[in-house]
């Protein structure tokens, strides 16, 4: 939990103060515009394939950030997805300005490599940095990660895959041209601000995950008996990973833990107890980059099923206080799409209460990317193929610390106060069937309805013997 934990840091020779009011230009930005090549990107709210929200924190400022670039590059089924942490002073407005930047760097290395093809010495850079980022799988909790599923490993097994091929030198130059406009803009300061970004590039059936720093993403898809299992695409980068830990050393920089946090490892400058930064890979933080901090992305590729049905992009308040699988079924439940990361930001929101009621609750954004046309009519087998055993378990994991009422956010767990705008009421927990959507209750809805019409027929027939 948390980013950066210096107190008073200094910025540059001064000192600043621990947030900055907002500017006034983040309060009237439009929800939704124009891209480039005739892209819509929005910055909040939902499409036919996406659902996002975000909840600021009880840490000042909501230093979370998020987009989604559809029509991306100017191509039908081409969408750019992006969420973005950042930390620090100006952490806000780094994660903002990734946020504003980052699709259009990308949109237009990719634009250039195909129109100029990559030289060779693109490609010769790209796979001498490879060691950088081809970590295995580094202690996930149990959690299933890319290097779990079938042929979906981490770069270097899939060299041969020409739409991975396209876009991971796009991605590695985007990033790494980011970071320096970071370092040459005037108008904030990066020295001990920064963000993470994890992003995710879906050309038709291909994903293409770009992963730099603590953030997440993971995939649902569903297993032989229809069950939701949560595929981590990402790995956090962190100083608990020992190749990450290493180069950091390696650099001259630091890593501990403060004796009042000793499960949570940070990066420290070699002479001085700052910044305490929790993950090892960030835009910003130019403090720490010469002592082995990097802009450098993990890129993983996944080529998607039929059975693969959406994926969640969110920072770590999520992942601090959720486990993917709960994730995955919190989406899956939702049964208007729109609705889905709203209610994914409530549950983590009440879990923050639960586990962590002495703590500052931290900012929260989720990105829900679904494959699939919604279908137009639903049935209780397909909605979530969510037990009531598990879903009862959910439930007991996010509420079993809980003693807090969530009403104190705005967030209570109940459908009639999470509202769309459209006003039609939903389920919390769409896999647990309401009395009004259960076989009995629609049998019973039937049979009243033919007795009703039985009933007005047989009027009409008394009515003309009558007459």
């Amino acid at each position: 939990m948390g980013a950066c934990c210096s107190k008073d840091v200094g910025s540059r020779g001064r000192e600043v103060d621990a947030y900055e009011h907002e500017p006034e230009e983040y309060h009237h930005q439009h929800d939704v515009r124009r891209g480039d090549y005739g892209a819509t990107i929005r910055l909040q709210g939902s499409s036919t394939f996406v659902s996002m929200a975000t909840q600021q924190g009880r840490k000042g400022i909501n230093q979370d950030a998020m987009t989604i670039w559809e029509d991306f590059i100017g191509e039908k089924d081409v969408f750019f997805c992006g969420v973005f942490d950042g930390h620090g002073p100006y952490g806000h407005r780094v994660a903002r300005h990734v946020r504003d930047n980052l699709p259009s760097k990308l949109c237009a290395t990719y634009k250039n490599f195909q129109m100029k093809g990559r030289s060779q010495s693109d490609v010769d850079a790209f796979h001498t940095s490879d060691d950088l980022f081809n970590e295995e799988d580094e202690e996930n909790g149990g959690e299933t990660s890319p290097h779990d599923h079938e042929k979906n490993s981490p770069v270097g097994h899939y060299y041969d895959n020409s739409v991975f091929n396209s876009w991971k030198s796009s991605l590695v130059r985007s990033f790494r041209e980011m970071d320096k406009d970071l370092s040459l803009d005037a108008s904030f300061d990066c020295y001990c601000s920064g963000a993470t970004a994890v992003t995710v590039v879906k050309q038709g059936d291909h994903l293409i995950i770009g992963n730099l720093g603590d953030s997440r993403a993971v995939l649902c898809t569903r297993g032989d008996k229809g069950q939701v299992i949560p595929i981590q695409l990402t790995v956090d980068m962190k100083p608990s990973l020992p190749r990450e830990a290493e180069r950091i050393s390696y650099c001259n920089g630091r890593v501990f833990a403060l004796d009042e946090e000793p499960h949570v490892l940070r990066v420290w400058l070699p002479d001085e107890d700052s910044p305490g930064l929790a993950m090892t890979r960030a835009f910003g933080d130019f403090c720490l980059k010469d002592y082995g901090l990097i802009s450098l992305p993990q890129l993983f590729f996944r080529k998607l099923t039929t059975k693969d049905e959406f994926v969640v992009l969110a920072t770590d308040g999520v992942w601090d206080v959720l486990t993917n699988l709960e994730v995955v079924r919190i989406v899956a439940s939702a049964r208007k799409r729109s609705m889905a990361a709203k209610l994914l930001v409530a549950h983590a929101v009440r879990a923050w209460k639960g586990r962590f009621p002495n703590s500052r609750i931290d900012d929260i954004a989720a990105v829900c990317l679904f494959f699939k046309h919604p279908r137009t009519t639903r049935c209780s087998s397909d909605v979530s193929h969510i037990t009531p055993d598990s879903l009862s378990h959910l439930n007991s994991s996010i509420s079993q610390y809980s003693s807090i009422s969530s009403e104190d956010d705005g967030f209570e767990l109940m459908e009639s106060k999470i509202r769309d705008d459209d006003p039609e009421e939903w389920s919390v927990l769409e896999g647990s069937t309401s009395m009004l959507d259960s076989p009995r209750s629609q049998s019973s809805r039937s049979g009243s309805l033919r007795s009703r019409r039985r009933s007005r027929a047989k009027e009409n027939v008394h009515g003309q013997k009558q007459r």
